[in-house]
């Protein structure tokens, strides 16, 4: 037997908050094996029993996971009041989603959507060194000197540690007509606030568009649309649980 609490059965299930739960069954549209229940805290078998809201069976599956294609725009929140957020673009009926991380608001790219905190902590954790890698145009020509200054640190500014660790910079190609500009990718193992922007700003270039493209081992697909989400598959899942 599997023994829940019948309201964190429905929060897992994406019904609705604790509180907003307990309204629901004190109003009666909760139900556990035909009979309608009045009680919040009353413990059920996740296994056998079937719980009903509103006349619909709820399913509670512990976690999900979803790879998204981050349009600019987008704040990588789970409410902002001044711009829509990530998670306007899933449609699910869970309430505890939360993009892993976060990308700056015209930012673009690969942004992992889960209500697995466990995991969440895992990829941002400083200890663990989680690749990202980005895929930018940088205005102006990047040198053999500025992928130096990567490799070896640059002093970017954080109140909390001036230096931001190596960085693997590599420059796909350059154009010098009609203005400088080099097409890049470059992989940290951080998540300082605008630190792509800022390692940039430090060796005196300038990010005029930014992307990510992978996140440890997921990668993001050639053929999701800016704006599209798909679940990852039980390979991505495996791997990237196992890569931190």
């Amino acid at each position: 037997m599997s023994q829940i609490r019948l309201d964190k059965y429905l929060a897992d299930a994406g019904i609705g908050t604790r509180s907003e739960i307990k309204s629901y069954i004190k109003k009666g549209v909760v139900s556990v094996n035909d009979i309608t229940i009045k009680k919040p805290d009353i413990k059920i078998d996740s296994e056998t029993d079937t719980v009903q809201f509103q006349n619909r069976i709820v399913q509670a599956s512990s976690y999900e996971y979803y790879i998204l294609n981050k349009p600019a725009g987008y704040v990588s929140a789970t409410k902002d009041n001044t711009a829509p957020t990530v998670l306007s673009l899933i449609k699910s009926s869970r309430k505890d989603l939360f993009p892993v991380g976060r990308l700056d608001k015209d930012t673009e790219g690969l942004l992992l959507i889960t209500n697995d905190g466990t995991l969440s902590h895992r990829l941002l954790s400083p200890k663990r060194h989680v690749d990202k890698t980005y895929y930018a145009i940088i205005e102006g020509i990047i040198s053999n000197e500025d992928i130096s200054a990567f490799e070896n640190g640059l002093i970017i500014g954080d109140e909390d540690l001036n230096i931001a660790m190596p960085a693997k910079l590599s420059v796909l190609k350059t154009e010098h007509f009609p203005k400088e500009l080099s097409y890049i990718e470059v992989t940290i193992h951080e998540g300082k606030f605008h630190q792509v922007k800022r390692m940039f700003k430090a060796v005196n270039k300038k990010v005029i568009y930014l992307q990510r493209i992978s996140f440890g081992t997921l990668v993001l697909p050639k053929d999701l649309a800016s704006g599209s989400y798909r679940e990852l598959t039980d390979t991505e899942l495996a791997s990237l649980k196992n890569c931190c």
